[in-house]
Protein backbone atom coordinates (compact mmCIF):
# COMPACT_ATOMS: atom_id res chain seq x y z
CA UNK A 1 0.00 0.00 0.00
CA UNK A 2 1.18 3.31 -0.99
CA UNK A 3 2.50 5.42 2.22
CA UNK A 4 -0.12 7.75 2.86
CA UNK A 5 0.82 9.42 5.85
CA UNK A 6 3.89 10.46 4.47
CA UNK A 7 1.96 11.50 1.02
CA UNK A 8 -0.03 14.06 3.54
CA UNK A 9 3.49 15.75 3.98
CA UNK A 10 5.22 15.49 0.75
CA UNK A 11 4.91 15.82 -2.85
CA UNK A 12 2.68 12.51 -3.71
CA UNK A 13 3.56 11.17 -7.51
CA UNK A 14 5.53 8.37 -5.87
CA UNK A 15 2.41 7.10 -3.94
CA UNK A 16 -0.28 8.43 -6.32
CA UNK A 17 1.82 6.46 -9.53
CA UNK A 18 0.64 3.16 -7.33
CA UNK A 19 -3.18 4.26 -6.71
CA UNK A 20 -4.34 2.50 -10.16
CA UNK A 21 -4.80 -0.54 -7.78
CA UNK A 22 -6.78 1.18 -5.41
CA UNK A 23 -10.90 2.46 -5.10
CA UNK A 24 -12.26 5.00 -3.59
CA UNK A 25 -15.46 4.98 -1.48
CA UNK A 26 -16.20 8.92 0.33
CA UNK A 27 -18.83 9.79 2.70
CA UNK A 28 -20.29 13.37 2.28
CA UNK A 29 -21.17 15.51 4.56
CA UNK A 30 -18.73 16.14 7.49
CA UNK A 31 -16.37 14.56 5.04
CA UNK A 32 -16.36 16.16 1.78
CA UNK A 33 -18.41 19.21 2.87
CA UNK A 34 -18.90 20.84 6.02
CA UNK A 35 -21.60 20.50 7.94
CA UNK A 36 -24.39 23.18 7.30
CA UNK A 37 -26.82 24.29 9.88
CA UNK A 38 -29.49 22.21 7.57
CA UNK A 39 -28.68 19.95 4.80
CA UNK A 40 -30.49 22.12 2.40
CA UNK A 41 -27.60 24.76 2.72
CA UNK A 42 -24.86 22.44 1.85
CA UNK A 43 -23.04 23.21 -1.43
CA UNK A 44 -20.88 21.57 -3.50
CA UNK A 45 -18.33 24.38 -4.83
CA UNK A 46 -16.54 23.76 -8.62
CA UNK A 47 -13.05 22.79 -6.95
CA UNK A 48 -14.92 19.77 -5.25
CA UNK A 49 -16.72 18.72 -8.10
CA UNK A 50 -13.59 19.05 -10.33
CA UNK A 51 -11.90 17.12 -7.84
CA UNK A 52 -14.02 14.49 -7.51
CA UNK A 53 -14.27 13.94 -11.54
CA UNK A 54 -10.58 13.89 -12.09
CA UNK A 55 -10.38 11.21 -9.29
CA UNK A 56 -13.01 9.16 -10.79
CA UNK A 57 -10.91 9.23 -14.00
CA UNK A 58 -7.58 8.35 -12.68
CA UNK A 59 -8.85 5.17 -10.86
CA UNK A 60 -10.77 4.32 -13.85
CA UNK A 61 -14.29 4.93 -12.51
CA UNK A 62 -13.68 2.92 -9.49
CA UNK A 63 -15.15 5.97 -6.89
CA UNK A 64 -18.55 6.00 -5.52
CA UNK A 65 -20.16 8.17 -2.66
CA UNK A 66 -21.49 6.43 -0.01
CA UNK A 67 -23.75 8.52 2.11
CA UNK A 68 -26.66 9.56 4.34
CA UNK A 69 -28.36 11.26 1.60
CA UNK A 70 -30.51 9.96 -0.93
CA UNK A 71 -28.87 9.04 -3.85
CA UNK A 72 -31.10 11.76 -5.62
CA UNK A 73 -29.72 14.42 -3.42
CA UNK A 74 -26.19 13.03 -4.12
CA UNK A 75 -26.84 13.57 -7.88
CA UNK A 76 -28.32 17.39 -7.17
CA UNK A 77 -25.47 18.54 -4.90
CA UNK A 78 -22.97 17.25 -7.97
CA UNK A 79 -24.81 17.75 -10.95
CA UNK A 80 -24.45 17.34 -13.84
CA UNK A 81 -22.09 14.69 -12.92
CA UNK A 82 -23.75 11.01 -11.60
CA UNK A 83 -21.30 9.01 -9.58
CA UNK A 84 -21.59 5.38 -8.60
CA UNK A 85 -23.23 6.22 -4.99
CA UNK A 86 -24.57 4.43 -1.92
CA UNK A 87 -27.82 6.04 -0.42
CA UNK A 88 -29.82 6.29 2.69
CA UNK A 89 -26.50 4.73 4.65
CA UNK A 90 -26.42 1.48 2.02
CA UNK A 91 -30.20 1.39 1.89
CA UNK A 92 -30.03 2.40 -1.76
CA UNK A 93 -27.34 1.50 -3.95
CA UNK A 94 -26.48 2.82 -7.68
CA UNK A 95 -23.81 0.68 -9.48
CA UNK A 96 -21.24 1.76 -12.01
CA UNK A 97 -24.07 0.57 -14.78
CA UNK A 98 -26.37 2.71 -13.14
CA UNK A 99 -28.86 0.27 -11.95
CA UNK A 100 -30.46 1.01 -8.86
CA UNK A 101 -31.77 -0.62 -5.80
CA UNK A 102 -33.70 0.62 -3.13
CA UNK A 103 -36.03 -0.94 -0.49
CA UNK A 104 -40.04 -0.61 -0.83
CA UNK A 105 -41.72 -2.05 1.96
CA UNK A 106 -42.12 -0.24 5.41
CA UNK A 107 -43.44 3.05 3.47
CA UNK A 108 -46.92 2.74 5.52
CA UNK A 109 -45.18 3.02 8.59
CA UNK A 110 -42.78 5.56 8.14
CA UNK A 111 -45.98 7.43 7.15
CA UNK A 112 -47.71 7.42 10.49
CA UNK A 113 -43.92 7.95 11.84
CA UNK A 114 -43.80 11.38 9.85
CA UNK A 115 -46.75 12.21 11.31
CA UNK A 116 -45.40 11.77 14.80
CA UNK A 117 -42.34 13.31 14.11
CA UNK A 118 -43.51 16.40 12.51
CA UNK A 119 -45.58 17.51 16.05
CA UNK A 120 -42.49 16.64 18.26
CA UNK A 121 -40.95 19.57 15.87
CA UNK A 122 -43.32 21.48 16.04
CA UNK A 123 -43.02 21.71 19.84
CA UNK A 124 -39.16 22.20 19.61
CA UNK A 125 -38.30 25.24 17.78
CA UNK A 126 -34.57 24.39 16.03
CA UNK A 127 -35.58 20.84 15.18
CA UNK A 128 -35.96 19.57 11.36
CA UNK A 129 -37.50 16.86 10.22
CA UNK A 130 -36.33 15.52 6.78
CA UNK A 131 -38.17 12.85 4.99
CA UNK A 132 -35.81 10.79 2.72
CA UNK A 133 -38.19 8.20 1.34
CA UNK A 134 -36.77 5.06 3.29
CA UNK A 135 -35.72 6.64 6.38
CA UNK A 136 -36.97 9.96 8.20
CA UNK A 137 -33.72 12.38 9.64
CA UNK A 138 -34.59 14.45 12.91
CA UNK A 139 -31.63 17.15 13.10
CA UNK A 140 -31.49 19.18 16.00
CA UNK A 141 -28.23 20.90 15.13
CA UNK A 142 -29.81 24.27 15.92
CA UNK A 143 -31.10 22.85 19.42
CA UNK A 144 -28.48 20.57 20.57
CA UNK A 145 -29.76 20.65 24.33
CA UNK A 146 -32.57 18.67 23.08
CA UNK A 147 -30.43 16.12 22.09
CA UNK A 148 -30.85 13.34 24.63
CA UNK A 149 -34.50 14.16 25.00
CA UNK A 150 -34.99 13.65 21.46
CA UNK A 151 -33.29 10.20 21.44
CA UNK A 152 -35.56 8.92 24.47
CA UNK A 153 -39.03 9.98 22.20
CA UNK A 154 -37.32 8.43 18.75
CA UNK A 155 -36.55 4.85 20.85
CA UNK A 156 -39.90 4.99 22.28
CA UNK A 157 -40.98 5.20 18.85
CA UNK A 158 -38.85 2.51 17.02
CA UNK A 159 -40.29 0.26 19.20
CA UNK A 160 -43.82 1.18 19.03
CA UNK A 161 -43.16 0.11 14.73
CA UNK A 162 -41.65 -3.22 15.12
CA UNK A 163 -38.80 -4.67 14.19
CA UNK A 164 -37.92 -3.39 10.55
CA UNK A 165 -37.03 -0.19 11.56
CA UNK A 166 -33.67 1.00 13.63
CA UNK A 167 -32.66 4.56 14.99
CA UNK A 168 -29.09 5.65 13.72
CA UNK A 169 -27.50 8.25 15.47
CA UNK A 170 -25.36 10.85 14.25
CA UNK A 171 -23.71 14.09 14.17
CA UNK A 172 -26.64 16.31 15.49
CA UNK A 173 -29.01 13.66 14.29
CA UNK A 174 -31.28 11.04 14.82
CA UNK A 175 -32.58 9.22 11.88
CA UNK A 176 -35.20 6.08 11.73
CA UNK A 177 -34.16 4.18 8.91
CA UNK A 178 -35.62 0.38 7.74
CA UNK A 179 -33.91 -2.10 8.46
CA UNK A 180 -31.39 -3.12 5.50
CA UNK A 181 -28.06 -2.99 3.76
CA UNK A 182 -25.45 -0.73 5.98
CA UNK A 183 -22.38 0.96 4.51
CA UNK A 184 -20.39 -1.95 4.70
CA UNK A 185 -23.03 -4.10 2.73
CA UNK A 186 -23.06 -1.35 -0.12
CA UNK A 187 -18.85 -1.17 -0.01
CA UNK A 188 -18.70 -5.30 -0.30
CA UNK A 189 -21.10 -5.28 -3.41
CA UNK A 190 -18.98 -2.43 -5.02
CA UNK A 191 -15.91 -4.74 -4.36
CA UNK A 192 -17.83 -7.28 -6.32
CA UNK A 193 -18.31 -5.50 -9.45
CA UNK A 194 -16.13 -3.91 -12.51
CA UNK A 195 -14.50 -1.41 -11.68
CA UNK A 196 -14.08 -2.05 -8.07
CA UNK A 197 -13.52 -5.50 -7.92
CA UNK A 198 -9.88 -6.55 -7.18
CA UNK A 199 -8.71 -3.67 -6.23
CA UNK A 200 -7.86 -2.39 -2.42
CA UNK A 201 -10.51 -0.31 -1.06
CA UNK A 202 -10.38 3.26 0.60
CA UNK A 203 -13.05 4.65 2.55
CA UNK A 204 -13.25 8.08 4.06
CA UNK A 205 -15.77 9.17 6.55
CA UNK A 206 -16.66 10.68 9.79
CA UNK A 207 -19.16 9.63 12.19
CA UNK A 208 -20.41 6.39 13.42
CA UNK A 209 -22.34 5.43 10.73
CA UNK A 210 -19.03 5.20 8.99
CA UNK A 211 -17.42 2.63 11.15
CA UNK A 212 -18.74 -0.38 9.64
CA UNK A 213 -17.60 0.84 6.56
CA UNK A 214 -14.11 1.40 8.15
CA UNK A 215 -14.34 -2.48 9.10
CA UNK A 216 -15.55 -3.65 5.55
CA UNK A 217 -12.33 -1.70 3.50
CA UNK A 218 -9.55 -3.21 6.76
CA UNK A 219 -11.27 -6.81 6.63
CA UNK A 220 -10.73 -6.10 2.62
CA UNK A 221 -6.82 -5.54 3.03
CA UNK A 222 -7.79 -1.61 2.37
CA UNK A 223 -7.37 2.04 4.37
CA UNK A 224 -9.73 3.61 6.30
CA UNK A 225 -9.86 7.25 6.84
CA UNK A 226 -11.61 9.19 9.50
CA UNK A 227 -12.75 12.86 8.82
CA UNK A 228 -12.70 15.03 12.22
CA UNK A 229 -13.03 13.40 16.35
CA UNK A 230 -16.09 11.51 16.18
CA UNK A 231 -14.69 8.20 14.66
CA UNK A 232 -11.12 7.03 14.20
CA UNK A 233 -9.50 5.69 11.09
CA UNK A 234 -6.10 3.98 10.47
CA UNK A 235 -5.55 7.63 8.78
CA UNK A 236 -6.77 11.01 10.09
CA UNK A 237 -7.49 14.11 8.84
CA UNK A 238 -8.79 17.45 10.84
CA UNK A 239 -11.40 18.67 8.53
CA UNK A 240 -12.69 18.13 4.88
CA UNK A 241 -10.74 20.96 3.71
CA UNK A 242 -7.59 18.86 4.92
CA UNK A 243 -9.28 15.54 3.05
CA UNK A 244 -9.53 17.84 0.07
CA UNK A 245 -5.72 18.91 -0.10
CA UNK A 246 -4.94 15.39 0.46
CA UNK A 247 -7.12 13.70 -2.55
CA UNK A 248 -6.05 16.45 -4.88
CA UNK A 249 -2.48 15.76 -4.19
CA UNK A 250 -2.82 12.06 -4.54
CA UNK A 251 -5.61 11.31 -6.86
CA UNK A 252 -4.61 14.37 -9.63
CA UNK A 253 -0.98 13.04 -9.66
CA UNK A 254 -2.09 9.75 -10.67
CA UNK A 255 -2.04 9.01 -14.36
CA UNK A 256 -4.94 8.76 -15.48
CA UNK A 257 -6.18 4.35 -15.58
CA UNK A 258 -8.34 2.89 -18.37
CA UNK A 259 -12.20 3.21 -17.71
CA UNK A 260 -14.70 5.83 -17.67
CA UNK A 261 -14.99 8.71 -14.71
CA UNK A 262 -19.06 8.63 -14.81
Amino acid sequence: MPNFSAAVAAPAPRAASRLGGYCLFLDVDGTLVDFAPTPGDVHVDPPLAALIAKGSLALGGALALVSGRTIADLDRLFSPQRWPAAGLHGLERRDALGRTTAPLHGRAQLATARAMLDAIASQHPGVLIEDKGASIAVHYRQAPQLAESLNWMLEQLVRDLGNEFDLQPGACVLELKLRGPNKADAIQAFLTEPPFAGRVPVFAGDDLTDIDGFAAVERAGGLSISVGNRVRGRLRFASPAHLRTFLADLLLATPTATGSGA
